[in-house]
């Protein structure tokens, strides 16, 4: 155990320069361009893993590029619409010719899932050999901080290499599920103790010199992946959304929506516990599945995203143990970000990226536990086979996160530190359901109009 002296001292997030990558470009951009693959969404990672802020030159360039190569859509996928239709047996045939008339080159409506913004419905047809995804949808742009998004409501589109991802990896999903972490070591939490420790009987004043000892002692905190390959976009986005909700808990950001504030603002009046410290993780938060009787049509029903909250200590050999506990003040700032998650996805389009990539896993995992496509006789080798001719984009993959700090003086301590992550449980959800018949009268409206198109 810590001692009583080192538990009134707490570092405050030590966080995470994994930056903003809640960005995504197209696959057309990833693979063997250094520039590209480097400076993603305010973030540069080189091939060490290490990640750290582009240059202004450098942003600035990515997002030109970015906007000459993704095109808004003309014509019918421009318009908002309640219910885009998406067919995955269409959605093979689009890959398939692409791979063989247009060099692998996939055009911008397959990459965006023809506008997709989230997956509210997934409908099966046996008569026409098919599985449907429909949501809401409308056209894309490429917004100021490099993500794309809906032309109206700004609210991030899905993108085929996600959702490639999260049909390739459901058994992974169902034996482990998908998670995120980004952690300091031990060594770090050792030196930093020593640092505080060789402080004892002087006033801790945060002066600059003050934080680059607590960095350099700190050191980088490191990136755990689980369940997704770790150069794909899919991982770039649990990364970016861990990183970006520590950050505004912490301080490091100001939050861009009223009345959500950070956790070191809400205790600086607060006497809080000086051994432990507050850990949250963003967790799948969908009510029970609507099914219809035949079970030919199914709803994805919930907000989507909540934020879960543990308190935790380290330990004298510098690990972190959970205390199976946690505080109100943590608990209260995890209920606030929840509460407020639609407006936050709207702001911040990372959250919204995350909300999508958990829509998706939910559906690979209903997909396979309800094996739909035997029941629609619908054969999708290209999207779900592994050694596919349809390949995942690949990018430098985030493993060392460069330490920031921010300073608070509360009533009993000086410095807070976070720990945090993503969680997504896909079968859980997949395996709740309700039997609703309402379900089957939007079937009816959704049922695939014969067009030659995939989508509609």
């Amino acid at each position: 155990m810590l001692s009583r002296q080192s538990k009134s001292l707490r570092i405050c997030n030590v966080a995470l320069a994994v930056a903003y990558l809640a960005s995504l470009c197209s696959p057309a951009m990833a693979g063997n361009n250094n520039f590209r693959n480097s400076s993603v969404g305010g973030v540069s990672i080189n091939v060490e893993g290490v990640v750290g802020p582009p240059s202004d030159g450098a942003r600035r360039l990515f997002l030109e590029q970015l906007r000459r190569d993704v095109k808004s859509p003309d014509g019918a996928l421009k318009a908002p619409v309640e219910l885009r239709m998406v067919s995955l047996r269409g959605l093979e045939a689009a890959c398939e010719d692409a791979i063989k008339n247009n060099m692998g080159q996939l055009p911008d409506e397959v990459k965006f899932l023809a506008g997709l913004q989230r997956i509210q419905y997934v409908f099966v047809y046996p008569e026409e050999n098919d599985i449907v995804l429909a949501g809401p949808g409308e056209g894309w742009r490429v917004s100021d901080d490099a993500t794309v998004v809906g032309i109206t409501t700004g609210r991030p589109v899905l993108h085929l290499d996600d959702f490639l991802v999260a049909l390739r990896t459901v058994h992974e999903a169902r034996r482990g599920g998908i998670s995120v972490s980004i952690d300091p070591t031990a060594e770090g939490n050792r030196n930093l103790q020593e640092l505080f420790d060789s402080q004892r009987g002087r006033p801790l004043n945060p002066t600059p010199q003050f934080e680059a000892a607590v960095k350099q002692a700190f050191g980088p905190q490191m990136v755990t992946l689980t369940g997704v390959p770790e150069t794909s976009h899919f991982a770039r986005v649990l990364v970016a959304a861990d990183y970006r909700m520590k950050r505004l808990a912490m301080n490091l950001e100001k939050s861009p929506v009223r009345g959500f504030g950070s956790y070191l603002d809400m205790i600086k009046t607060s006497r809080v516990a000086g051994d432990v410290n507050p850990r949250w993780w963003m967790a799948c938060n969908y009510d029970p599945m609507a099914a219809s009787e035949d079970k030919l049509a199914w709803e994805l029903r919930g907000p989507g995203v909540k934020v879960m909250t543990e308190d935790e200590f380290v330990t004298e050999d510098g690990t972190v143990a959970a205390t199976g506990r946690t505080s109100a003040a943590a608990k209260r700032w995890a209920d606030n970000m929840t509460s407020k998650y639609d407006e936050l996805s709207a702001a911040d389009p990372v959250f919204g990226e995350l909300r999508n990539l958990m829509d998706m896993c939910v559906v690979a995992a209903l997909i396979e536990k309800e094996r739909l496509g035997e029941v629609a006789g619908c054969s999708l080798p290209l999207l779900i086979g592994a050694s596919s001719e349809l390949g995942l984009e690949e990018w430098n993959a985030a493993k060392k996160i460069s330490p920031e700090v921010s300073f608070l003086r509360t009533r009993n301590a000086w410095i807070v530190t976070a720990s945090g992550g993503v969680q997504i449980e896909s079968w859980q959800v997949a395996s709740r359901m309700d039997i609703d018949s309402n379900v089957s009268l939007v079937r009816k409206r959704a049922l695939p109009n014969g067009k030659s198109l995939w989508w509609q």
